[in-house]
């Protein structure tokens, strides 16, 4: 793995760290590759919660402008070759993934942040659109992600304005479900990954995909994939576990099957 995006385990908590910090985190093809790796990693069977942060100062500032005027064939092409995959893999993750916002975050690193599950923010953390303010248009999904965090008319005076909000404005807008001090920031992170860790990961895993298939469906095709994916999660090791805990009044022991 490139050693612009680093991995650790720690139990079944697997964290991603995007590893450019002397420009803040800024995306370059090699950070696309090694963000690659690690997702492919992260699906890894044992591990049942993701945490995406960044090093030092900083989540991720966006694309590496320096690196944009040479990409290969056009914006597009590269699009769809580096930011697209990953985001792609990032939604059909089988677990959950944790943003753990740190520090600033702009342009395409805030695509990043919102295809996560949850956004745990330090009280550094500020979220700036970026795009707009050099003339070009949200990409790599912040449009699909924003517009569904805080509806059409927020998330377009949002984007457009490229006003910079504070880690207070995102938790009140709900972009962010929780604001940490910056002392306990990681502490907290690695609290909250454990948490998601112990769940039934296959029935967190079902229940993304409800939520994911849930902004564009019909009623009746949601009632039939809920009933499909409901008969699945009877089937799983761990309901048998929550059913019997529940049963004898204890607390369930999931083991992620």
């Amino acid at each position: 793995m490139a050693d612009e995006v680093l991995t650790q385990r720690r139990d079944a908590v697997l964290t991603i760290t995007l590893n450019r910090p002397d420009v803040y985190n800024a995306i370059n093809r090699a950070l696309h590759e090694g963000l690659a790796a690690a997702l492919s990693e992260a699906a890894d069977p044992e591990v049942r919660a993701v945490v995406l942060t960044g090093a030092g100062r900083g989540f991720c500032s966006g694309q590496d402008l320096r690196e944009f005027e040479s990409l290969p064939g056009g914006v597009r092409e590269s699009l769809e070759q580096t930011y697209h995959p990953n985001v792609r893999a990032m939604r059909a993750l089988e677990k959950p993934i944790i943003g753990a916002v740190n520090g600033p975050v702009a342009g395409a690193g805030l695509s990043l942040a919102c295809a996560c599950d949850v956004r745990i923010g330090s009280e550094h953390a500020t979220f700036v659109p970026g795009f707009v303010g050099i003339g070009l248009v949200p990409d790599a999904g912040s449009t699909w992600f924003v517009h569904r965090l805080l509806g059409f008319t927020r998330a377009f005076e949002w984007m457009v304005s490229n006003r910079r909000l504070t880690a207070g404005e995102a938790l009140a807008w709900g972009l962010v479900s929780e604001v940490v001090p910056a002392d306990g920031f990681e502490a907290r992170v690695l609290e909250l990954a454990d948490w998601y860790a112990a769940l039934p990961t296959r029935a967190v895993a079902m229940t993304k995909q409800l939520f994911e298939h849930a902004s564009t469906a019909s009623l009746s095709s949601q009632l039939e994939l809920e009933a499909m994916l409901q008969q699945a999660a009877t089937e799983t090791e761990d309901f048998a576990e929550g059913v019997t805990a529940f049963l004898e009044k204890r607390a369930a022991n999931f083991q992620g099957r």
